[in-house]
């Protein structure tokens, strides 16, 4: 059977995504509900896709966890990270593969192998441009109630109009709402 690509974000209600301002629109939504659903994601998946950014900042955390931090951190540093960068040489924190030519179609490539979903963190624009390419299966959006008002936003306002298809939902007790959506 084949791989879905999942692109799994958290966002304010306005959209922000933005991991320099967490502290204020996710960090005071924990909840159990909520980290068991981020644990399912990571534990249903068998490597990621990132963007470099989202890459670096993610290395930069990761590999320092050692003792299976929030029950997610060894496969975190163990499942595989494909990299779409045009700049990026190396991924230190491997196993890494680096995506610079024909992405799409590497990504075609990956997504027909056996195995479960291929999961993407942030990286909105790479998002975005899987999208246009028509990659992406499904979009799990973890939106906080909280309008942040200031931060990066997932969906800029000019961008490409694409109709979804709602799959799943489910309300935390912290008032956080998983919304899942397939492409229309």
């Amino acid at each position: 059977m084949a791989r879905k690509l999942v692109a799994s974000e958290w966002i304010s209600l306005d959209g922000v995504f933005d991991a320099e301002n967490m502290e204020t629109w996710f960090n005071p939504f924990e909840s159990p509900e909520r980290g068991a659903y981020i644990k399912q994601n990571v534990d249903t998946s068998d490597g990621f896709v990132l963007g470099r950014v989202t890459y670096e900042m993610l290395a930069s955390y990761w590999p320092k966890m050692v003792n299976n931090e929030m029950g997610i951190a060894d496969r975190m540093n163990r499942l595989p990270k494909y990299v779409v960068s045009s700049t990026l040489k190396v991924g230190e924190w491997r196993p890494a593969t680096i995506l610079r030519d024909n992405v799409v179609e590497e990504l075609r490539r990956l997504k027909d192998e056996a195995g479960q979903d291929l999961l993407i963190f942030g990286s909105a624009t790479l998002v975005r441009s899987l999208a246009a390419a028509r990659l992406i299966d499904e979009y799990r959006f973890l939106v906080h109630p909280i309008i942040a008002c200031t931060g990066k936003k997932f969906f800029p306002e000019a961008g490409r109009t694409e109709k979804l298809q709602l799959v799943r939902t489910k309300t935390l007790p912290s008032g956080v709402v998983l919304l899942g959506y397939e492409p229309a």
